[in-house]
């Protein structure tokens, strides 16, 4: 049996962010295939977020979620996959506008996250193809319907 750990750091005022416990399941479906996993989730407002992604993404605005990956020595291999900062009001906000349920969305963030942290990417079609087909079985298999639909 798998377990991953998550290092869950809310430096948001935001209410309705979900437990350390939802953080786990949701990461725990996206690294399945792992035996130990290691992933810091820091919740943060737009501020910090917009910080972050003009910083590393060169982008002047905040981001719902942004993965960081971590790559151990290979001398020295440890279970940390790496970190993700998801902006709390961002995800409110985007619930609201795609008439999302809120828990719903902090999943699918935390599982998009998390397949950024094992290397999955969007950049291209074919990528993004593979990667949203196993974002929408992930989701499914916790009832939430495909974010890519409509």
């Amino acid at each position: 049996m798998n377990k991953t750990l998550i290092d869950l750091q809310i430096v948001s005022a935001h209410t309705g962010i979900p437990s350390q416990q939802e953080f786990e399941r949701w990461a725990e479906l996206v690294c399945s295939h792992i035996e130990e996993a290691e992933i810091t989730i820091r919740i943060v407002d737009e501020e910090e977020s917009r910080a972050l992604n003009r910083e590393y993404r060169s982008k002047d605005k905040p981001t719902n979620v942004l993965s960081f990956p971590f790559e151990a020595p290979e001398h020295a291999p440890l279970p940390l996959l790496g970190d993700l900062v998801i902006c709390a009001p961002l995800v409110k906000s985007e619930a609201q506008a795609q008439q999302k349920n809120e828990t719903d969305h902090w999943a699918h963030l935390t599982i998009h996250g998390t397949l950024h942290l094992l290397g999955y990417d969007h950049i291209d079609a074919q990528e993004a193809i593979e990667m949203e087909t196993l974002e929408t079985k992930i989701l499914a298999g916790l009832g939430i319907a495909d974010p890519y639909s409509e």
